[in-house]
This record gives C-alpha cells, structure tokens and sequence, in this order.
C-alpha cells in the first residue's frame, strides 16, 4: 500500500483553504500507533502481525494485531485514514445537518484484552473528522479517549488510571476531566443491562471548542498518556496466580464488551457502516467468550465486589 495523503491545504473537501494542519495529525496518528505497538511488544515478547489495507471507497490504514502472545490473548492497534463522499449515519447522528457531505477521517484505535484475569480489558482511541459541501464551509471536529474493564477491581489501579487521565487534559482546563470523565461514564453504559462496562476513564467527541491547535494538542496529550496510564497496571498483575474460576469470570464479563461494541460503539459502526475493513473493525471483540443464563454472583465473593465496588461511577482521585 502506498503512502496516503494527509487532507491538503486545498482538499477534495470542499475545494478551499482549510483552517487545520491535517497532515500534522496525521504524522501525529503514524507516530503514535508505532510506539504504542512497540512498547506492547516489549511487554508481551511477541511481535504484532502488520496488515495495510485499502478501501476501494477511498484511504486504508494499517493494522496491528498480536494473538495468543504470552500476555495478550489479543490486541490490536489500528491505523485508518479513509475517505468517503458520503457521512454514514453513525456520524450524523449528532449533526444531522452534515448529512450527505463528503468526509475524510484519520484515527488510531486499540483494544487489548490480556490473558491474565487480574490484567484489565483496556479501549483507547483518538480521531479527527473533516466534513464538507460544496454550498457549505468545511467542519472539522475531534474526538478520542481511553477507558478501562477490569475484571477483578484494585482500587490503586483504577486511581493511578483516572490520575493519569486527569494528568493528559488538566493543561488545557481542569474542567475537561469532570466533562470527559462523565462523558465516559455515560457512554460506555450497557442500558439494556443497567451496567457500565468498566470504571471509565476519559471520552469526548464533536470537540472543537477550543480551536484546531489546542484541540489538537489536547487530543495528542490523551494519545501519549496511554502508556503512562496502562503500563503500570499491567506491571502489578500480570504474574498475579489464577485459575478456572477467574478465566470463567473473566470469559462471562468479556460478553459485556461485546454486547456493548456491537450494539452501541459508535467507532464500530462507523467502521461497519462506512465500508472499513470488517476484520480491522472487529478486531476489537475478545477471543473467548460465555454468555451464562441469569448468573449472580455468590455474595462477598472477588467477582460482587466489581459490581458493588468498581462498576459505578465515582469520584476516583
């Protein structure tokens, strides 16, 4: 696959000068995904599998994928840089006026789902959108985050994870981290459920409030945090003994992650809907799952105390 082309100061969008440095994100996008593959090598011993890809629509991307590793029993880092001449609805969802536009959208999105139960499910992603008509000015927008699904809950894990979310937006205004924390907890809530999926952690779309460069520097703050974030989780517990009853646990919650990617996610349905790459977008569903009738679990035990302790929103720093 040849190199693809950032979103030109005068784009097939629209036609003129666009008020964004497009390529700069999109170096940013390249430069991210190799040290977060890099560094996840390092800790699993396993290389990725590297798979580019073009979609005949318009763009392609790159996809980083390592399976049964020592660590992970899957993870993936995504590249994408599509173009498309029209939005999918997954994307005009919250702007119906921009439906119908053409649209350029570039973004790295990882999920990982470790084979040690005591080794939290982690989701992070950061993206940047391009609208635009031809009767209508351009409109950019960013979005991203990172969220965490433990499947046993250590209140040192999720604190240190929330601080170092904090840490990535609190430059630009402590406010983003109440606003993108609530966001989080909102957003990855299984409703049909009556659950969240995890003890959250930062999210934020449509965001362009504050202008290109600090929106854009914000959004690389989240990117750049995500090591600081997850390294030292995955430090503590990965030697940490298991057994059958954890990998049951374990195996049971990972249908929560699943029901939530493929009937909410918003990236996995713009992937779906937009003609991406259907192995690249589904990479993100963990390897083995159960789905067991009406379970509960037994009182005071490791697995009520997620449900009691983690799985509701707080005040965690």
């Amino acid at each position: 696959m040849g190199d693809l082309a950032p979103i030109s100061d005068e784009s097939r969008l629209g036609g003129t000068r666009l008020p964004v440095d497009s390529g700069a994100v999109l170096d940013f996008l390249r430069t991210l995904q190799a040290s977060i593959v890099a560094e996840l090598s390092r800790l699993d011993g396993q290389e990725f599998r590297r798979d580019a890809w073009e979609r005949p629509q318009g763009g392609g991307g790159l996809s980083c994928v390592l399976e049964d590793g020592a660590l992970f029993e899957r993870g993936g880092v995504n590249f994408s840089h599509v173009q498309g001449e029209c939005l999918p609805p997954s994307a005009t969802a919250a702007r119906p006026q921009l439906a119908g536009r053409c649209f350029e959208a570039m973004g790295v999105s990882l999920v990982l789902h470790p084979r040690n139960p005591y080794v939290p499910t982690v989701h992070m992603n950061v993206r940047f959108f391009l609208a635009a008509g031809a009767d209508a000015d351009p409109v950019w927008w960013f979005g991203g985050g990172m969220d965490l699904t433990p499947y046993y809950g250590f209140e040192h894990d999720v604190r240190h994870f929330h601080a170092t979310c904090r840490a990535a937006v609190a430059p630009f205004g402590m406010q983003h981290y109440e606003r993108f924390k609530r966001w989080c907890d909102e957003y990855f809530f299984l409703r049909h459920r009556n659950e969240p999926r995890g003890i959250g952690g930062l999210f934020f779309d449509d965001f362009n409030a504050l202008g290109f460069a600090a929106c854009f520097a914000l959004t690389r703050s989240v990117g750049e945090h995500f090591l600081p974030a997850y390294v030292p989780i995955v430090e503590r517990r990965r030697d940490l003994d298991y057994g059958e009853r954890e990998r049951a646990f374990q195996s049971y919650r990972r249908g929560r992650y699943v029901e939530f990617n493929l009937v909410y996610d918003r990236g996995t349905l713009f992937g779906l809907q937009s003609g991406g790459r259907t192995e690249s977008v589904l990479m993100s569903l963990p390897p083995v799952v159960h789905w067991r009738y009406d379970w509960q679990p037994e009182a005071g035990s490791p697995e009520a105390s997620l449900y009691a302790d983690f799985l509701r929103p707080r005040d965690w720093i």
